[in-house]
């Protein structure tokens, strides 16, 4: 009988599923507060969500490896405008379904000049309709599977009698093929952490999240009152999520850098770059950068830190520019930047 380590070497590349957005980016000059004015100073428009995100970095880093993409667009211009960018990068758009009767998922990004801070306004379209039956399970070729963003599909959110959530027993089904699997949530102010995202970690492989929302799923509160971090209760917010589930890698991304965890409980941090006055343009898809990093390392086969330690390199990279991608270099170019710049201390010693 083929063994499943046998079925995982045997495949290569990577496919995303998920969210497909058409992000409309205006830069304003400050964040209004309610019945307030802004000035927009420039507008650009992008692909944008978890797996537009990770697959455009992906084929920026040059990867070595098949990309492929998974999901639900409108039969539109927004819809017509991804499959361009996307066959521009060379990524196999065969499992992406034109969805004649919803239209392409739409996010206003408000990003403010000075800071970088942004605020969204989102439209889910024909993401809403995503469904296990929209991911072709037999045909897949890919080693991993990343899907994202959890709290933000509505039919993978629905609950499961067996699973507990649709997107749980997706998981579940892409694992029994032989396929790791990568999870991304959607960083919102809401309670449904707790309730949707848990039932999926025993189907995960590779968590990949943010402070915030690691400290959301397991109600443990990671930053203090002053917004700095509080390393005890990160540590406990990531032995409570390794608790959750039998995952391979944990990694946890912020602003002071990246911690990763194994399946084992041992954890590690790397610090993040320090980074010049005036380099960061936007921090739209820095998350989505790190997870691109993480996931091209472990398709390769780096141990964790040295994925996470490309994660962070990638998520600087992409601060330069105002879309998600537009400011990932190539290997090289991102590896260059990490060696240009000092490291801020490691977040958990």
């Amino acid at each position: 009988m083929e063994r499943t380590a046998d079925r995982v070497e045997s495949r290569r590349g990577i496919a995303a599923g998920g969210n497909w957005i058409v992000d409309r980016i205006k830069t304003v000059d400050a964040l209004p507060g309610r019945g307030m004015l802004a000035n927009s100073l420039c507008e650009t428009r992008s692909p944008g969500g978890a797996p537009a995100n990770v697959l455009a970095d992906l084929a920026r880093l040059q990867a070595p490896f098949p990309l492929a993409g998974v999901g639900r667009i409108g039969d539109d211009a927004d819809g017509r405008f991804i499959l361009e960018r996307f066959a521009a990068h060379g990524v196999d758009l065969a499992a992406l379904t034109l969805d004649p009767t919803a239209p392409t998922a739409y996010t206003d990004v408000m990003t403010e000049t000075a800071s970088g801070a942004r605020t969204f306004f989102h439209h889910r379209g024909a993401n809403a309709r995503f469904a296990p039956e929209d991911i072709p399970f037999d045909r897949l070729s890919c080693r991993i599977f990343h899907l994202g963003y959890l709290l933000l599909l509505d039919a993978m959110d629905r609950p499961d009698p067996d699973c507990g959530t649709v997107a749980a027993r997706a998981l579940r089904t892409l694992r029994q093929r032989g396929i790791k699997t990568s999870v991304d949530v959607v960083s919102e102010e809401s309670d449904r952490f707790r309730t949707l995202v848990p039932p999926a970690l025993p189907h995960v492989d590779y968590l990949i999240l943010n402070e915030i929302e690691a400290g959301r799923i397991t109600g443990r509160r990671v930053r203090r009152a002053d917004d700095t971090l509080d390393a005890c209760e990160l540590a406990a917010a990531m032995d409570a999520l390794g608790n959750m589930g039998n995952m391979e890698v944990l990694a946890v991304h912020l602003p002071e850098g990246a911690c990763v965890q194994d399946r084992r409980g041992r954890r590690q941090s790397v610090g993040s770059l320090k980074l010049p006055d005036g380099f960061i343009v936007s921090s739209v898809g820095a998350g989505d950068a790190f997870c691109a990093g993480m996931l091209y390392g472990l398709h390769e086969g780096w141990d964790a830190v040295a994925a996470a330690d490309l994660a962070c390199c990638c998520a600087a990279a992409s601060l330069a520019a105002p879309g998600a991608s537009e400011g990932i270099p190539p290997l090289s170019g991102v590896v260059a930047l990490g060696a240009r710049w000092p490291r801020r201390p490691p977040p958990l010693s």
